[in-house]
């Protein structure tokens, strides 16, 4: 007889992030902006997540917030066991540094330094050595072997996104957040993208969250959660591009 501990999704779910009642307030009085209003949400540990909503949802504000790049209003954020809301900045700090990688859509490198030590900047701001076989294993996976002594002005956006990616692999964080990381991308870039981040998932057991408008991007996800008006409204288990898009009609999308 079959045991339901075999199903891998009846089993506990270790908790990579949530946020509590968190609420965002820009502004006060009738030029009050609630950009997150309660939400209470859970992120599990690795495995790949999807925000998606309307323009003005609320759906970067949360992933800002989460990433400790942003405090909320009201409420409570944790990274694993760790409240970020409560943490000072030098705290924050480090926990961005330490714990955190990050895949912004506008790649975000240092002009001057070439993909190795773009890859690598973060462990040398933390005075760490990266770990060689690591390192290599995953520029082998992002197809940077042959371009690690270029500038970024020497490659192209995707070249430059893989290096985005290799950087928030590298040092092995607890959790990467990703806003529209594909959205300076071409079509065929961006599927490569998406590919290498399912793959940090699926292969290296990373954790990724992802902030996206794209149903295509969407359906790489584990999950989708949709925010509208700053709370959370819905949520779909293994997405296709078809059923996020008829999803999304719903909210105005």
């Amino acid at each position: 007889m079959t045991s339901v501990a075999s199903d891998p999704r009846s089993a506990p779910t270790k908790v990579a992030a949530r946020a509590v009642n968190a609420s965002k307030i820009y502004g006060s009085g009738e030029a009050e902006v609630r950009a997150l209003d309660g939400i209470s949400v859970e992120f599990a540990d690795c495995a790949f997540t999807a925000i998606m909503g309307p323009s003005g949802s609320g759906k970067s504000t949360l992933l800002h917030c989460l990433a400790g790049l942003d405090r909320v209003t009201g409420g409570q954020i944790f990274l694993g066991d760790v409240e970020m809301s409560s943490a000072n900045e030098k705290q924050l700090t480090l926990i961005r540094r330490d714990r955190i990688g990050f895949v912004f859509q506008a790649f975000n490198l240092i002009p001057t330094l070439d993909a190795e030590e773009n890859i690598t900047l973060p462990m040398a701001l933390a005075g760490r050595k990266p770990d060689k076989e690591w390192f290599d294993t995953v520029v082998r996976t992002v197809g940077l072997a042959d371009r690690l002594h270029h500038r970024p002005s020497e490659l192209s956006g995707g070249q430059q996104q893989r290096v985005a990616v290799a950087r928030a692999l590298a040092s092995k964080p607890d959790l990467i957040f990703a806003d529209e990381p594909t959205g300076n991308l071409d079509s065929h870039a961006g599927a490569e993208i998406l590919g290498f981040m399912r793959r940090a998932v699926d292969d290296f057991r990373q954790t990724i969250v992802m902030v996206t408008h794209d149903p295509v991007a969407a359906s790489y996800a584990d999950r989708v959660v949709f925010l509208a008006d700053g709370k959370i409204v819905d949520e779909m288990l293994d997405p296709t591009a078809d059923l996020v898009l008829d999803r999304l009609k719903n909210f105005g999308e």
